[in-house]
């Protein structure tokens, strides 16, 4: 367990970063009074994810390796990470329909409804707390690889690169 703590401190941080992220968006009003907005504005959350993970990265090269790291370790670090995060995901996902933002399903229900932009029946089968927690399992590990495998890239490395 120990040789992958920093992957699961990390994997901690990246869900928790996720509620703060919920909890910003909720108080900015994007999911309520600019919720025609929020489709945009959520994109950002990218910002602090690829943060986050290269600084995981880079600790798990420095700390964990001597600032040695192969692409492949920094592939399995990250997968170890996203790992984290996946199991977290439901979890992070009913904090956020339960406590950060129960009203959002309706507001977005309708505000699609009342725009034309779905029917009645089409915004109910998408914006439910099943549907977003099936696209939080499913979405955490391929958005976790692919930012691990552009990260690992550029953090992989040898100690004398270190500047």
């Amino acid at each position: 367990m120990k040789a992958i703590s920093t992957e699961i401190k990390w994997g901690i941080y990246f869900s928790l970063m996720t509620l703060l992220w919920m909890t910003l968006e909720k108080v900015a009003g994007l999911h309520d009074v600019y919720i025609d907005k929020h489709p945009i504005y959520t994109n950002f959350i990218a910002i602090p994810a690829i943060t986050l993970y290269v600084f995981a990265l880079r600790e798990k090269r420095f700390k964990d390796f001597g600032g040695n790291m192969t692409y492949k370790q920094a592939l399995m670090s990250g997968f170890y990470i996203t790992l984290v995060v996946t199991i977290l995901a439901p979890l992070t996902q009913w904090i956020t329909t339960h406590i950060i933002t129960p009203e959002f399903f309706p507001n977005v229900i309708r505000y699609v409804i009342s725009h034309n932009m779905m029917t009645k029946e089409e915004a109910l089968n998408q914006f439910n707390e099943k549907n977003y927690m099936i696209q939080s399992v499913v979405g955490a590990p391929i958005m976790g690889m692919m930012t691990t495998a552009i990260v690992g890239f550029f953090v992989k490395g040898t100690k004398q690169e270190r500047v």
